[in-house]
């Protein structure tokens, strides 16, 4: 048997507004302006969180696809290292494609999910897996981020908006003890956020940075209804970083994972001791090129308060731990190389082609 843990009432599904899903065939990524046709259809999106048919990564289909070996023994770190006002890099990608897949949520089911738009790995689809994935072509500034990054689609009328150019995801310490961060296990996928969220949920959601920015207006828990001529739309949210070490995925595609919590009577933030293994911190920071009345804007998911996002990993495991380990356990802000401009002495990890050299 393998080992379960309570699972909470599920969270992902999905309250779309017609006309605005994606539908049938792949889109490709914009052009200038970033705008494409938004065709109709008749897709219900997120309807379950369980997944329910069997892939290559999850033979029986239950859902748990064990971490092998699993990754046991760990005790949250409760030290406190010299401060370091940054320990993080950049995996710069930029957009792919879209469709009405997810592969996490609805493996193996095409055409199943409301639209999503993707980044990173260019052959994502609703059967991707690990191996599908691995060493696979990507948009990402370095060759060996092979991994899938996928947000609810963003329309505005009956147009689609794709973000334009490499859109910046940071990978950060999420725990005091910056040191103690390792690198994702390999085949790890996880959903950050819930599309059937409200409003309030979404602004206590642990993941919230500033909210739906655009000009000087932020914070805001739903899509401005105007933005200032030239301005974009902006959206940060940060994914939980402490892993149970036993599952790369779990039926509600969220219980392996968990956000750090503060440490009583301190500021130091700590894993729980369910989920002792410190992982990176993915923030995403997107942007729309969309302004002016934004009445008519929304995700394919419904309202700004429904955005979402997933992540599976399929890093090059060596390049992956060599930017971990001289970023993030390094105290630095790196770029897309490795490189902190402020502590040039350091060096960078990779070369000028984002390789390992």
């Amino acid at each position: 048997m393998r080992p379960r843990s309570k699972l909470p009432a599920l969270l992902l599904g999905s309250a779309l507004l017609a006309g605005v899903l994606g539908a049938g065939t792949v889109a490709t990524a914009a052009g200038p302006g970033g705008a494409q046709a938004a065709p109709a259809d008749g897709h219900t999106g997120h309807t379950t969180a369980v997944s329910t048919r069997a892939s290559v990564d999850d033979p029986d289909g239950d859902g748990y696809i064990p971490a092998v070996p699993p990754v046991t023994g760990v005790t949250p770190s409760h030290a406190t290292p010299p401060p370091r006002y940054f320990h993080e890099f950049q995996a710069n990608c930029a957009v792919t494609h879209t469709a009405p897949d997810d592969p996490i949520v609805y493996p193996g089911q095409p055409g199943r999910s409301h639209d999503h738009t993707f980044m990173g790995n260019r052959t994502t689809h609703a059967g991707s897996t690990t191996a599908s994935l691995y060493g696979g072509d990507t948009t990402c500034k370095a060759p060996a981020d092979a991994s899938a990054y996928w947000m609810p689609s963003l329309y505005k009328g009956g147009e689609k908006i794709l973000p334009v150019g490499p859109q910046v995801i940071y990978y950060k310490a999420g725990v005091t003890d910056y040191t103690s961060v390792r690198p994702f296990p390999k085949g790890l996928r996880f959903v950050v956020g819930d599309p059937l969220q409200s409003a309030q949920e979404f602004r206590g959601h642990k993941g919230w940075v500033e909210g739906w920015e655009c000009g000087d207006s932020f914070k805001n828990v739903d899509i401005p209804q105007n933005c200032p001529a030239g301005s974009q739309l902006n959206l940060r949210m940060q994914a939980p970083s402490c892993w149970n070490g036993l599952h790369l995925d779990t039926p509600d595609h969220q219980s392996h994972m968990a956000y750090p919590l503060v440490k009583p009577g301190t500021n130091d933030n700590v894993c729980p001791a369910s989920h002792p293994v410190a992982l990176p911190m993915i923030e995403f920071k997107m942007a729309w090129p969309v302004d002016g009345d934004m009445s008519q804007v929304r995700l394919a998911g419904g309202r700004g308060y429904s955005f979402h996002y997933d992540f599976f990993n399929a890093w090059e495991e060596r390049t992956l731990r060599a930017m971990v380990d001289h970023c993030v356990v390094g105290g630095l802000q790196c770029d897309t190389r490795g490189y902190d401009q402020n502590h040039p002495e350091r060096g960078a990890v990779l070369n000028s082609d984002h390789r390992l050299p």
